[in-house]
């Protein structure tokens, strides 16, 4: 009787072990995917020379590191006259893929640069996201020698 009493009581103290260690996994997941959350609710702000421009963004993990950081500042040059295209001054996360852009999509390139298309182009990037704008106000903002653009 008192091997059975011990043993219950040895099965009930590893019961409430590991009942409370999973209490512990599950708060550090649930503090991660809170991290994530906000994350995911933090709304970038994109201005060309100080205008604002809606943008549909990405959900990537390239969008997140946008997020982290500061208010990013880029001196921007046009390029081959379809693309405006600056350094972010850091190397961010990326995840680069041959795609054909649109006017108006945001991509990185090598990590570290950021083109806004006015027109279109094959390479690898990794997309940011798409200004909200037709061609003509596309045209207006970008086909111009230098533009400053603004995310916070």
């Amino acid at each position: 009787m008192k091997k059975i009493l011990i043993t219950l009581l040895l099965i009930i103290c590893l019961t409430l072990v590991g009942c409370n260690s999973n209490k512990y996994i599950n708060d550090s997941a649930s503090s991660e995917n809170t991290i994530i959350s906000d994350l995911e609710d933090k709304t970038l702000k994109l201005y060309i020379d100080d205008i604002e421009i809606n943008v549909t963004w990405e959900n990537n993990a390239s969008v997140n590191a946008l997020k982290e950081l500061e208010t990013i500042t880029v001196n921007m040059h046009q390029y081959g006259g379809f693309e405006q295209v600056g350094s972010i001054g850091k190397t961010i996360t990326s995840n680069d893929k041959q795609i054909t852009t649109n006017p108006g999509d945001i991509v990185l390139y090598s990590s570290n640069q950021i083109v806004i298309f006015f027109g279109s182009n094959t390479w690898s990037y990794t997309k940011l996201g798409h200004l909200n704008l037709n061609q003509d106000e596309l045209n207006n903002i970008l086909d111009k020698s230098n533009v400053i653009l603004r995310i916070e």
